[in-house]
C-alpha cells in the first residue's frame, strides 16, 4: 500500500472531489427557482463530504477523525437522498454514473472507518 502523506492521498477523497465536479455540472441544468434550494442543498452536501474527509484527517486523533468520516458519510446520503429527490421531480433522469460514484465512495468511507476503527 502507498503511503499517505496528505488526505489529498486518499482515493476516496479524491474520488469525492470529482464528485463534486460532476454535481456541480449536473445541477447547472436545475430550473433556475430551485437555485437556493435543491441546487443549493445538493452542491452544499457534496462539498462536505471531501471537506469532512479533510477536516478530520487534519485533526490528528482518531476519535475525531472517525467523527469527521462519519459525517462525509451522513453527507453522502443525504446527496443520495436529494438525487432521488431530483429524478422524482424531474430535474433530471437516471444517473448511473452518479450513482456509482456514490456508492464506490460509499463503501471506500466505510472500509476507512472499519480500518480506523480496529
Amino acid at each position: 500500500m502507498d503511503r499517505i502523506d496528505s488526505y489529498k492521498d486518499l482515493i476516496v477523497w479524491q474520488k469525492s472531489v470529482k464528485l463534486v465536479s460532476k454535481v456541480y455540472e449536473i445541477t447547472r441544468l436545475f430550473p433556475e427557482e430551485e437555485k437556493f434550494g435543491l441546487t443549493s442543498q445538493i452542491r452544499r452536501s457534496t462539498v462536505s463530504i471531501p471537506s469532512n474527509i479533510a477536516e478530520g484527517y487534519g485533526r490528528g486523533s482518531s476519535k475525531t477523525y472517525l467523527q469527521f468520516l462519519s459525517i462525509a458519510r451522513g453527507s453522502l446520503f443525504e446527496l443520495e437522498t436529494q438525487f432521488h429527490i431530483a429524478r422524482r421531480l424531474r430535474f433530471i433522469t437516471e444517473n448511473n454514473e452518479i450513482e456509482y460514484i456514490i456508492s464506490e465512495i460509499s463503501k471506500m468511507l466505510n472500509a476507512l472507518i472499519n480500518k480506523i476503527k480496529n
